[in-house]
């Protein structure tokens, strides 16, 4: 009990330690840009009209203060530490006054709803395959399988889903070009919305599944070849145990350890949002804010989406490493 104790203590240890270096490591970049967000919202505010001296004035020390930008350097770095601690960004460069959390709040249902289905859905049908090809290495049906898998992996996920639009969108004009849903729908929890949500993230997941599903189901096939020769798969097939126990109970589980840590860097890595499919899909998720405050200059927006995605994978890793002793009870021992 005492080793699992120091365990647990350890991974939160890591934890902060990751969370804290990396969130300074943002802190530190977005402010060594040469953008001034304050000056910037002032021009952009001038473009509508002249301005008086004192106005400007005026407005640059009240963006100053929203910013977080008053004092020198330290005091920019406390003030964005509390700010941090209730999870506040400040307001949007590029969409002023908008607050960074707001937009943030906007996009990540998308970003979450589709990445966490395509990751799930290549997760579990790329591993259930590799383990299947691991061990039933004579069937031609599973070889097939996994030539496509490797013709597949390769591939960037952002040439598939432009194969898919080309295909499904102008070929075969049966799915939507782009966007979320239905621009004449109101968005709720109906039928008709959620049916529309369904159809146009249909193309996305399907180019993340299937580049994904490579992935998954090589790292699976490698490590049930390796464990199919330990001693004791061995000795379970001499004993007359059924082989699909053998896979289930002594082989699968086994192979699934490394293959959950993975799972938890790509269910952590959601918050970052797949940029690119996002982009040529046009999906409103947080791939395609990240790209928009990038293209703007809007740095508190950048901000704020990286911060949440070192907390979110750092969380993901954590939780993972806390089951671990549950999945493995080797490391109860340890």
């Amino acid at each position: 009990m005492q080793s699992i104790n120091v365990y647990i203590v350890k991974r939160l240890g890591q934890f902060f330690l990751v969370v804290f270096i990396g969130i300074n490591i943002v802190f530190f970049v977005t402010h060594a840009t040469p953008i001034d967000p304050v000056e910037y919202s002032i021009a952009a505010a001038a473009s509508f009209g002249s301005t008086s001296p004192e106005a400007i004035n005026m407005l640059r020390e009240s963006l100053t203060e929203l910013y977080g930008l008053q004092g020198g350097i330290w005091d920019q770095y406390l003030t964005f530490w509390k700010r941090i601690a209730v999870a506040d960004f400040g307001p949007s460069v590029s969409a002023f006054p908008t607050p960074v959390s707001t937009l943030i709040g906007r996009a990540v249902p998308w970003t979450i709803g589709l990445l966490l289905t395509a990751i799930v859905i290549s997760w579990v049908l790329g591993n259930l395959l590799g383990g299947l090809a691991g061990y039933y290495r004579e069937s031609r049906i599973l070889k097939a399988a996994g030539v496509i898998a490797m013709g597949l992996h390769p591939i960037p996920y952002y040439i598939v889903a432009f194969v898919l639009l080309i295909v499904f969108g102008y070929l075969w004009p049966v799915m939507p070009l782009g966007g979320g849903y239905q621009r004449n729908l109101a968005p709720g929890f109906n039928l008709a919305f959620v049916a529309s949500v369904a159809k146009h993230s249909f193309l996305p997941a399907l180019s993340l599944v299937l580049v994904g599903l490579g992935s998954w189901f090589m790292g699976m096939r490698a490590l049930v070849s390796n464990i199919v020769t330990e001693d004791y798969v061995t000795y379970a097939e001499l004993a007359g145990v059924e082989r699909n126990r053998i896979l289930t109970s002594y082989v699968m589980r086994n192979a699934l350890v490394p293959q959950i840590t993975g799972l938890a860097m790509s269910l952590g890595a959601i918050f970052n949002g797949a940029i690119i499919t996002e982009q040529v899909f046009g999906y409103p998720g947080v791939g395609t804010l990240l790209v928009s405050a990038v293209h703007a200059g809007d740095y508190s927006l950048v901000l704020g989406i990286t911060t949440i995605s070192i907390i979110g994978v750092s969380a993901a890793v954590l939780i993972i490493d806390l089951l671990y002793p549950l999945l493995d009870p080797r490391m109860k021992a340890g």
